[in-house]
């Protein structure tokens, strides 16, 4: 992911923004930059990374930490993708499992679990690392989602 082009800014509201402070698109790549570029940066409050359609995707799983703890059903997805990177959100109560995943339609799952999955027309506001994850993306699986 750091070596592609596909990097920017986010406000403290998670909006993208460019290295310069300017909205940034997730659908524009002249509004992204480089790895570097946007680390240098002191827009915003921190980094995202833009979805394109090329192969890298993420489980974004919102509210799956209580007072530290991973919830049970959040903890079936990180098994089911282990070794791949995963962060924990801004909130700190959420997960981002990112990983390798073939362009498809984003979808979101209400159904007591609170889980988004998207490879395409989205950025995602970067996060912590997990404390012990690979920095290596696998492929995704999904199946058990759905």
């Amino acid at each position: 992911m750091m070596e592609l082009r596909r990097w920017v800014r986010r406000a403290p509201d998670k909006r993208p923004l460019t290295v310069t402070g300017r909205a940034a698109s997730s659908t524009n790549p002249r509004t992204w930059s480089s790895f570097d570029e946007a680390q240098a940066s002191t827009a915003g409050a921190g980094l995202g990374f833009v979805l394109r359609g090329d192969g890298i995707g993420v489980i974004d799983l919102d509210h799956a930490i209580v007072d530290g703890v991973i919830l049970p059903w959040a903890a079936e997805v990180l098994a089911a993708n282990p070794g791949t990177f995963t962060e924990v959100s801004q909130s700190g109560e959420g997960l981002h499992v990112w990983g390798l995943l073939a362009p498809t339609k984003g979808r979101v799952i209400r159904d007591g679990r609170n889980i988004e999955i998207y490879s395409t027309g989205r950025y995602v506001a970067l996060g912590t690392a997990l404390p012990g994850t690979s920095m290596e993306l696998l492929p995704l699986n999904i199946a058990q989602l759905t």
